[in-house]
């Protein structure tokens, strides 16, 4: 670097959405304090590393990069939930100048400074700080991003190491969090993926304290946010879709709003396992409701209503009974979407102390089966599909044949729709789409003129 040049920064982002927003604000800071962003570690002087470390797997592939950021730069930071035990990095790569853990931007910022130091510039630097630095930079397409309500989690769920990592939940005040969707959509994005640890929980620590938005007062809470989008979705036609979603009655109330094309027919809900046992032993957050119930009551409102899901088996102590709840509740719940995990333990985690623990061959078998049994939900699903007319987001255009998503599919982790003979649009583009055929986990559409 010269002494004119502007200091570059490489920065790798892993982990969640909610991780790649922290990236995102980091960035954002990063710009406005003068750096530029370097594409390669090559082109770099310094390179900040966001990791995870939710998971075993987690932590060794953030482990692993910054081994690599080392290894081909020399210069690192880093910082994420990794960064809550710093030990754990120090401890194999030593060189790094420095860790901090999830959301401490202020560190980030500092050693960043301190090991990467900004040249005075006599002119710039009497330039006022701005006061709004609109939407910042975005590490998704332009046409959707994440916007995340709060941060932290008040729940003691026994596999889950979170809360000591993040802390306790903090809600962002409504009208903060309505202003920045405002100058997303402004921007030009067209979907808003409404993130958090526990969105159904937004506003309980501010024990739902009113707000302002384009002079209407909301409670800061779920039902209250999701009004307050649906108004910005009415007005602009963007997209609202909810995830992390706990199944808590007080949903039911959003389920209106869905019916209504307010927000997305769509919830992420982590219900982990079927069996109610099971779930008192993960302390899971409304083990005791009866979900089967819940999503039948929501379907009879909202027919359209996608529903996906994560669970998890081989949690410590699930018998074979257990099991058979798990798949008997997702044949009976017909969800959508779903993801399954074979339990494994997290350091740090209640769970690790539970008896019983489920041998490696057994989960890979009860895996083996829930998987089939949710192939054959989904498909069926998929199949249903076909001859209904879809509103379709395009997310790319590849050799003539548009990618796109409809209202049941979020960005990587669901399905696509394929749409022929579309070369003439564009990323960004809605378009109304009559559906062809389906596989496993895809739809084929031609357009409508």
């Amino acid at each position: 670097m010269t002494a004119n040049s502007q200091p570059k920064v490489g920065f790798v982002s892993l982990g969640c959405p909610k991780a790649l927003v922290d990236s995102e604000q980091i960035l954002t800071r990063l710009r406005i304090d003068g750096y530029g962003i370097a594409p390669s570690y090559a082109d770099a002087d310094l390179v900040v590393v966001n990791t995870c470390g939710f998971i075993d797997d987690a932590k060794a592939e953030s482990i692993e990069t910054i081994g690599e950021a080392l290894q081909e730069n020399g210069k690192v930071i880093v910082t994420g939930c990794l960064g809550a035990k710093p030990e754990e990095i120090t401890a194999i790569h030593p060189s790094v100048l420095h860790v901090s853990g999830p959301q401490q931007f202020d560190l980030v910022l500092d050693s960043v400074h301190q090991h990467l130091p900004v040249a005075h510039d006599p002119f710039t630097d009497l330039i006022p700080e701005a006061k709004d630095a609109g939407p910042g930079i975005k590490l998704t397409p332009r046409h959707y991003a994440y916007l995340k309500i709060s941060e932290g989690c008040n729940h003691k769920c026994s596999f889950c190491i979170i809360p000591s990592m993040r802390g306790k939940l903090v809600s962002r005040p409504l009208g903060m969090v309505m202003r920045e969707a405002e100058q997303l959509v402004e921007s030009g994005v067209r979907e808003l993926l409404v993130i958090s640890q526990d969105t159904s929980a937004y506003g309980v620590d501010t024990r739902y304290q009113r707000d302002w938005w384009r002079d209407r007062e909301y409670q800061t809470r779920m039902t209250g946010l999701c009004e307050a989008m649906g108004e910005l979705s009415r007005e602009t036609g963007a997209w609202v879709r909810l995830h992390y979603v706990y199944p808590y009655p007080h949903v039911d109330d959003v389920i209106p709003l869905m019916r209504d094309g307010l927000i997305l027919p769509y919830l992420d809900i982590p219900f982990q396992h079927g069996s109610p046992a099971t779930l008192k032993r993960m302390r899971r957050p409304a083990a005791s409701e009866n979900n089967l119930e819940r999503v039948n009551k929501w379907r009879a409102i909202c027919p359209e209503l996608t529903i996906r899901s994560t669970f998890i088996v081989g949690f410590p102590g699930e018998t074979d009974q257990e099991f058979n709840e798990l798949l008997d509740f997702i044949k009976a719940a017909q969800l959508d979407r779903v993801g399954c995990f074979q339990y494994s333990p997290v350091d740090g985690a209640v769970a690790n102390q539970l008896d019983n623990p489920v041998p490696e061959q057994l989960k890979q078998e009860r895996w083996d089966a829930f998987m089939q049994t949710q192939a054959e939900v989904s498909a069926d699903r998929l199949q249903a599909k076909i001859g209904t007319h879809q509103q379709a987001l395009i997310d790319a255009i590849d050799d003539g044949q548009a990618i796109a998503r409809g209202h049941a599919d979020a960005p990587e982790i669901d399905g696509q729709i394929l749409i022929a003979n579309a070369d003439h649009l564009h990323p960004g583009d809605q378009v109304m789409v009559e559906i062809d055929g389906a596989d496993e986990y895809d739809l084929y559409a031609s357009l409508i003129e």
